[in-house]
């Protein structure tokens, strides 16, 4: 029995360290990537949120620097004042607006339960 209980614990702390092992990895994984995308913007993501927020008014929930459909851009959910998101992507190169997206809330909860998954 007490062989038993050890061998249990011992599994549960494996899987658990394995996991944080996995987590870490991308983590660190992901802050090189993005390292990378930032050395190749031509302007600073400070600028680029100003840009969005005079397309889009209202106050920024995220951002992310990213490479969608082949350009290097910074993204922005911008929630305006009736409680809506507005997606807004800003070139990394040009400076210029690429992309304005309204999102439903339909739209936002997806988006959001997706990004909750590993």
């Amino acid at each position: 029995m007490k062989n038993l209980l050890l061998l249990s614990i011992i599994v549960v702390l494996v899987t658990t360290g394995s996991a944080l092992s996995a987590n870490r990895s991308n983590q660190e994984s992901e802050s090189a990537s993005q390292q990378k995308l930032a050395k190749q913007a031509k302007i600073t993501k400070e600028s680029a949120q100003e840009t969005a927020l005079k397309r889009a008014p209202g106050n920024v929930e995220s951002s992310e620097l990213e490479k969608e459909h082949g350009r290097l851009v910074y993204s922005f959910d911008i929630r305006n004042s009736a409680g809506s998101i507005t997606e807004v992507q800003v070139s990394a190169i040009t400076g210029k607006v690429v992309r304005v997206e309204h999102e439903s809330k339909k739209q936002e909860e997806a988006e959001k339960k997706k990004e909750k998954k590993p």
